[in-house]
């Protein structure tokens, strides 16, 4: 409504309308100042701002100033057993610490050591004034770091062969005249792949992220030639051998308590019916077998369409943990699962709210009430208690801080403008509370799902290095080696070494039981 301050109406019921159709008008406009603003803010920080999400110590001091009347407010009257007219005496406990004493750590025991005497000579050594030798008192000793490129050896196989027996049994029975022996069955029949080669390929690409196309190169420089296409063929020859492993490890994780559940983009360039440009997505379950065990699980999938972990669960019983995808939440529909939220998304979007508004209250109150609880699933974790003691002491000191969050949350949602990033992180965390703190109930279960991206990482910096998959058939060998890796590393196991008794034990193990005596799990 346009005013003519000039020309007001002197009728007061039209006057107040006015002014509540200013105010409705002057609301509106504030909150889409704040709304933009805080878009502008997100984009100056994504492109400039730093990306760790941790509150810092000066962040806190800092808030102090704003909490500084509900801090004051808060605090109790407790004057004690002094008089009115005399001052209580502060103290204030100062934690002590162990310094830890600088220095580069000692190199591994398990080196081989090549001594190197230094020595003087037979006139340094001897006595200026009778000439006799000076006795030895001792010796002092500093170790240096030495290595030396990769060793290559060929493994030349000799077979055998023995003729005929001159004796006249063996020609009238007529046994066949010419006995070989038998080549042991080998990874890939018919190529210059050993286990050793086909385990040191492997590592390099999916544990360190070193692209084929580099490791030819590398190979190169020692005199050997084997392209870029030849590794791999050889790495979806090994991942197709592998293939039952998976099966096994994709069976025991939907028969044990609990899985966490993740996907991530990847790039497939020939995908049939799709441009090369289209995203992909690497699907990641960890779960743990009936020893608690853990098992990780990578699949690879056109989509994100929540059909995929719908066909994956199928069947499964128990605990699933995942963020707030809608695919998940269709997924469990109908099913006996109890669908488990993360704090670390609902802590992401409280982190946003306060990086953009540094006044913040609600930003700040959000990051402070989720740093509790992870105070105490620290503290306990840290005490290697018993399942079952570790989740009453769990429950018994996070349900209060819980309650007061929810409580807070509930107070604070109608002062805050929807659009706002605070705004944003308080009907998120409302929207998901139920699954955010059912996590409670299985000592397994953390606050968050930062395990399963953690999973994940390892294969984000190796996208960043080979950028793309370039058929279907090499994603899905991708995502078999990925899990054999990450599920080697996640006990305890090394993985080239674990890859090169794998792939030494693979072509001779015939039967399920064999195979499962090959899973990570079976070795740590």
């Amino acid at each position: 409504m346009d005013i003519e301050k000039d020309n007001l109406p002197d009728d007061p019921e039209l006057l107040k309308k006015m002014l509540t159709d200013l105010a409705v008008k002057y609301e509106s406009l504030d909150e889409k100042y704040i709304y933009l603003d805080e878009k502008y803010k997100t984009l100056q920080r994504m492109l400039f701002g730093k990306k760790s999400e941790k509150l810092t110590e000066e962040d806190e001091n800092q808030m102090r100033f704003f909490n500084e009347a509900e801090e004051g407010a808060a605090a109790p009257d407790d004057p004690g057993e002094n008089s009115p007219g005399e001052t209580a005496s502060k103290t204030t406990e100062v934690k002590s610490y162990t310094r830890t004493k600088g220095g580069r750590k000692p190199l591994p025991e398990h080196l081989h050591r090549e001594e190197i005497i230094h020595d003087l000579t037979d006139d340094e050594s001897a006595c200026p004034c009778c000439g006799d030798d000076r006795p030895v008192i001792g010796e002092e000793s500093t170790e240096e770091l030495d290595i030396i490129p990769p060793k290559i050896l060929v493994n030349k196989h000799i077979r055998k062969k023995y003729g005929p027996c001159s004796c006249n049994d063996f020609l009238e029975e007529e046994i066949p005249e010419i006995k070989t022996a038998a080549m042991p069955p080998r990874l890939i029949p018919q190529s210059i792949v050993s286990s050793g080669l086909a385990a040191y390929i492997v590592t390099a690409k999916f544990c360190d992220g070193l692209p084929f196309y580099r490791q030819s190169k590398i190979f190169t420089r020692l005199d050997i030639d084997i392209s870029r296409a030849t590794l791999c063929n050889w790495a979806m020859a090994v991942a197709e051998k592998c293939s039952p492993l998976v099966d096994l490890m994709t069976e025991e994780i939907r028969s044990g308590p609990l899985i966490r559940m993740d996907e991530t983009t990847l790039q497939v360039l020939k995908e049939p019916g799709r441009p090369a440009e289209s995203k992909s997505y690497m699907w990641v379950a960890m779960g743990y077998t009936a020893e608690e065990k853990p098992l990780i699980l990578y699949r690879y999938h056109p989509t994100r369409s929540g059909n995929v972990p719908k066909e994956f669960l199928e069947g499964y019983e128990g605990w699933l943990q995942t963020d707030g995808y809608g695919g998940y939440n269709r997924a469990v529909e109908g099913r006996n699962i109890n669908h488990v939220g993360c704090f670390a998304h609902a802590r992401r979007y409280f982190e946003k709210a306060w990086k953009l508004n540094k006044k913040s209250k609600v930003g700040y109150k959000g990051l402070d009430y989720i740093k509790k609880i992870y105070a105490v699933e620290n503290e306990l974790r840290g005490e290697n208690l018993k399942p079952e003691i570790f989740t009453e002491k769990r429950k018994k000191a996070v349900i209060p801080i819980l309650d007061a969050f929810y409580n807070w949350l509930e107070t604070q949602k109608d002062s805050v403008v929807p659009k706002s990033k605070a705004g944003e992180a308080i009907r998120y965390t409302l929207s998901e509370w139920n699954k955010l703190i059912r996590y409670l109930d299985h000592h397994l279960l953390t606050p968050d799902n930062n395990l399963i991206e953690n999973v994940i990482r390892p294969f984000v910096i190796g996208r960043k290095n080979w950028l793309f998959s370039n058929t279907p058939r090499g994603a899905e060998a991708s995502a078999t080696l990925y899990s054999l890796i990450e599920t080697a590393k996640a006990n305890g196991l090394e993985p080239y070494k674990y890859l090169r008794y794998l792939f030494d034990h693979l072509p001779a193990a015939n039967t399920k039981a064999e195979l499962r005596t090959l899973l990570p799990g079976r070795l740590s």
